[in-house]
């Protein structure tokens, strides 16, 4: 049986479905991954620079200055027809019964924008900053922002609601992604590399308990060799083809 088939085969006996996307995904659309963005006058940043609370606390005004810019661009890419083809699996699930969850790195909202309800975003979102006083959370800031940094209301500063390194993810967004994995019947790894944790971990937790597995991506990653079938190849390409399984029904 091929690859193909036999994805197809796990998708139709699924009631219970988690799916984890990474950048590989949002590239697709023409988001450009964190390091991939650095370049004409961020060239000169270390990923370092910009992405820590004590980046942000050094110099508040670089820092939302790059995160806006990153805004403003994903805002400017548009869903792609992995994104189409997941939010219409999402929907043949729940519709059959059955529950769907899309756990994802990215920060775009590119799946949201495309119809998907069940998204956990377990690395924030570029489109929600935050209070650093109060911690209200704001989606409606202007576009681009009147200037950097952006004070709140409160007088404190409009941060990036993004996870930045050596912060922890969201507890909410942790708890909502083990309650999925640990009910799951089918665990889905897409367009990520499997090496960042502790999303990648969830994966192989799944895959350890005996659930069935499928990855899709363009190179091999850590958990190839482990999962029942890894298909080789774009998000955009690869989903549409394995439409017909989750438009036959689940379960």
């Amino acid at each position: 049986m091929g690859g193909i088939d036999r994805a197809l085969e796990l998708i139709r006996s699924s009631r219970r479905v988690v799916v984890m996307t990474g950048a590989g995904v949002s590239a697709e659309s023409g988001v450009p991954t964190f390091r991939d963005d650095l370049t004409g006058y961020w060239s000169m940043f270390d990923p370092n620079d910009l992405a820590t609370p004590e980046a942000f606390d050094r110099d508040p005004a670089t820092v939302s200055r790059w995160y806006d810019e990153r805004r403003q661009r994903v805002l400017s890419c548009r869903p792609n027809p992995g994104h189409v083809a997941l939010a219409a699996w999402e929907e043949a699930v729940v519709g059959a019964g059955g529950s769907f969850v899309l756990l994802t790195q990215n920060v775009d909202r590119l799946h949201q924008r495309a119809g998907s309800r069940h998204v956990v975003e377990l690395h924030g979102s570029l489109l929600s900053w935050r209070c650093t006083r109060t911690g209200k959370v704001r989606e409606d800031l202007p576009l681009p922002l009147p200037h950097y940094p952006m004070e709140s209301e409160a007088g404190g500063l409009y941060r990036p609601g993004v996870v930045w390194f050596g912060e922890m993810l969201p507890e909410s967004a942790v708890a909502r992604a083990e309650a999925a994995v640990a009910s799951c019947d089918l665990v889905v790894s897409i367009g990520t590399s499997a090496l960042v944790y502790p999303a990648a971990g969830y994966v192989e937790w799944a895959v350890a308990q005996g659930v069935s597995s499928l990855e899709v991506n363009r190179d091999p990653t850590p958990i190839s060799d482990l999962v029942d079938v890894s298909l080789r190849g774009l998000a955009g390409e690869i989903l549409p083809r394995l439409g017909a399984g989750w438009r036959a029904g689940t379960g």
